[in-house]
């Protein structure tokens, strides 16, 4: 028998070793060490484990507490939330943060934002690390080749007082995407037609590693974009090898080593791909090329068609679990089968949330708006003070601005509405958010996921659009 040390291992099994505390010959139940540890305005419970238990954070610099899912995104006077109980629990996270020593982005904070875009461009998220956090979309953070995965109240308690958490080692998927991505089509495109060919729990019990020519030739914007959407397909997280794009973008940013320390930790990071023919659970091989602009239909991400495509019948598939979801989305989103979904009426644009409210995606979003009129109300909110400061020295909030859009400050937003920013019943929302099932973006409210660039296509003609007739 080969030794185990020996045998070719997937970079998820290489991450899940580095960080074994206690092994488990079947893989579960492994304790594994946290590096770094993410907390927001839900998170309170975690700290009042603390004070029951009559214990403190012991490693308090390795925990980051993010105001983020109930931030205001009109920010008049003092910033603080309107509604009494959100602005309690600002409050309680400020108050938890400053007891136990945390860096904490307030709103006060110029960097203030959403903890899955203000993290990266901090250099906070490092290749090889383990990343916990209290927002299941931690997700996020694997397109640095980090093992990052969402925690409960209860876990993030635990990883306050041992720095580590109990978990079951997830199945290895590997989905490769080879191909050069067609015109108008973005990462948010190939993270819809991924969530498709697999289905909405398709990848349950699994974290998903990219790879693949089409994955080599993405930004890191673009990468933490796909594996932000993992959890929508039911993966626990996903995963992208490091390779130079990765240590450029972390160059030089505030939390990222400096100098020697720098080029030392390159070396280690080269070393965290997975081996060839390491064994996968599963594996899924897409033609990237073949992916157009995508927009869903239905309350989950496995429903979705391409932007010059139909609403499905639900007749046509064999599965009669799958036909009563299908029968039951088209009932709530309001749509016949066989309808286009291009021309189809949208009342409010929402770009934002964590999956695309990064710079790339504001400029994606502003040369649709260029020299244009908003048709429907749409609202921008960038990912953090630092995206925002950027795109205002780009010129891009006057872009919007000119063109009808409502340019806010940083948070979640209407991705969730937890903040007040929602849509009303009945309306149809084309927005850049993850998720789109039941009153998501509030009661009642009808989402249409799609990219930044079709979202400022829809609000500039005031329905769903195919980006590639606005691109010049």
């Amino acid at each position: 028998m080969t030794p185990r040390f020996m045998m070719a291992r997937t970079l998820q099994r290489k991450l899940w070793e580095l960080h074994t505390v206690v092994p488990s010959p079947a893989d579960d139940d492994t304790l594994l060490y946290v590096d770094r540890n993410f907390v927001h305005e839900e998170s309170a419970w975690s700290f009042e484990g603390l004070k029951l238990r009559d214990k403190h954070i012991v490693m308090p610099e390795n925990h980051v507490a993010f105001i983020d899912h109930y931030a205001p995104t009109i920010r008049i006077g003092n910033s603080r939330p309107r509604d009494p109980e959100a602005a309690g629990m600002l409050d309680t996270l400020a108050q938890n943060s400053r007891a136990n020593g945390l860096m904490f982005f307030g709103l006060e904070n110029p960097r203030q934002g959403i903890m899955h875009v203000v993290a990266p461009e901090l250099g906070m998220v490092l290749p090889g690390l383990l990343i916990t956090g209290s927002d299941s979309h931690i997700c996020t953070n694997g397109a640095f080749g980090s093992l990052a995965f969402g925690i409960s109240q209860t876990e993030i308690t635990q990883v306050f007082v041992t720095q580590t958490v109990w978990r079951t080692a997830p199945k290895a998927m590997r989905v490769t995407l080879e191909g050069s991505l067609g015109f108008g089509v973005a990462a948010k495109d190939v993270a819809l037609a991924v969530a498709n060919h697999v289905g909405a729990n398709g990848a349950a019990g699994h974290i998903v590693e990219y790879g693949g020519s089409c994955i080599s030739g993405m930004t890191m914007e673009e990468r933490m974009t796909l594996c932000n959407m993992s959890i929508e397909m039911g993966a626990q997280s996903g995963l992208i090898a490091p390779d130079d794009t990765t240590f450029s973008y972390l160059e030089g940013r505030p939390h990222a080593p400096k100098g020697a320390l720098f080029a030392r930790a390159i070396d280690h990071w080269r070393t965290l791909s997975s081996d060839p023919g390491a064994p996968f659970d599963r594996e899924l091989a897409i033609d990237a090329t073949a992916i157009a602009p995508m927009v869903s239909w239905g309350t989950t991400l496995e429903d979705v068609t391409a932007v010059d495509g139909f609403v499905p019948y639900p007749d046509h598939t064999e599965s009669a679990e799958r036909k009563a979801r299908m029968e039951k989305a088209l009932n709530y989103m309001d749509l016949r089968p066989g309808m286009e979904i291009k021309g189809l009426p949208i009342d409010i644009v929402f770009i934002g949330s964590c999956t695309n409210s990064r710079i790339e995606d504001l400029r994606m979003a502003a040369a649709i708006a260029k020299g244009r009129i908003a048709a429907v109300q749409a609202v921008i909110s960038p990912g953090s003070g630092t995206v925002k400061q950027q795109a205002e020295a780009e010129g891009l909030d006057r872009i919007f601005q000119d063109a009808g859009f409502e340019w806010r400050a940083s948070g979640c937003s209407m991705c969730v509405g937890s903040n007040g920013d929602t849509v009303a019943r009945g309306k149809r929302c084309a927005s850049t958010s993850p998720r789109n099932f039941e009153g998501r973006q509030g009661v009642g409210a009808r989402t249409h996921v799609m990219s930044p660039a079709m979202a400022a296509a829809a609000a500039v003609t005031g329905k769903i659009s195919d980006v590639r007739e606005f691109i010049r």
